[in-house]
């Protein structure tokens, strides 16, 4: 493993704004990484899972990282929402350091600022489209009242109109990520990781799925972070991270530049 640079930056007091929700946000690019490393214990060697990895994802971007099984991309997601810890390097997430918070800051950037989309869905299996949807408001304190007018909208927004009282069950599958899709975009985060969201779909629920999330990161401005081995997402990426052994290969945009 590379030698981390002298003079990395530690933690410090990033500036801020005023946020929504009473806090405050600090500014910056929705991501950027510097000399991001995961290594796994393992006998007979360690698997260097991701390696070195600096990368920066502006705010309002639609990005998809690429690559085989194995090349690092869905750990290099997982890094970048705090859901493990890199053995070396620092993630920001609009300029904040998340790798030098306790637990306590770290699920509070994870609730406030980032929104997660799983490849298994993920819903509660007991809870309705709606409760399942609005599960994050809630955690947010927004009154019911509130968080029924919000999964209303975005729902019809999304081709859900209708579907508000349906347990997963009832739901197809691509209605159940569309689900997903509202959970993590509903407390208006910065930041949507979406991790093989097209994996179990069909051609024409993918495309559909896709065309929500488009509509979502084009009309509010969310930005998209994707990891995925499926043309259609990288076809529609503003920009495509190629990874491969857990590097950076290429990046690219859709003019090829």
């Amino acid at each position: 493993m590379g030698e981390n640079p002298s003079g990395a930056p530690g933690p410090t007091k990033e500036p801020t704004v005023q946020a929504a929700d009473g806090g405050t946000r600090t500014t910056g690019p929705a991501v950027q990484t510097a000399n991001l490393w995961k290594i796994y214990p393992q006998e007979p060697r360690p698997v260097e899972a991701v390696r070195g990895v600096g990368l920066v994802v502006e705010n309002g971007e639609f990005v998809a990282m690429a690559g085989p099984s194995g090349s690092g991309k869905t750990t290099v997601l997982n890094l970048l929402g705090g859901l493990t810890s890199p053995t070396e390097g620092t993630v920001r997430i609009g300029g904040q350091e998340i790798t030098a918070l306790s637990d306590r800051e770290l699920a509070w950037v994870r609730l406030n600022r980032i929104g997660f989309v799983f490849q298994s869905y993920n819903l509660l299996p007991m809870l309705t489209a709606r409760e399942n949807a609005e599960f994050t408001l809630m955690l947010h304190g927004v009154p019911g009242r509130e968080r029924r007018e919000r999964v209303r909208k975005l729902f019809g927004e999304i081709g859900l109109e209708g579907m508000e009282d349906r347990f997963p069950l009832k739901l197809s599958g691509g209605q159940q990520q569309r689900v997903a899709v509202a959970r993590a975009v509903l407390g208006e985060p910065d930041l949507v990781l979406a991790d093989e969201p097209t994996a179990n779909l069909d051609s024409a629920t993918a495309e559909a799925l896709l065309d929500v999330m488009e509509k979502l990161n084009r009309t509010r401005g969310t930005t998209f972070v994707f990891s995925t081995h499926d043309p259609r997402v990288m076809e529609r990426a503003g920009r495509l991270i190629r990874l491969v052994d857990g590097q950076i290969e290429d990046e690219s945009t859709p003019d090829g530049a």
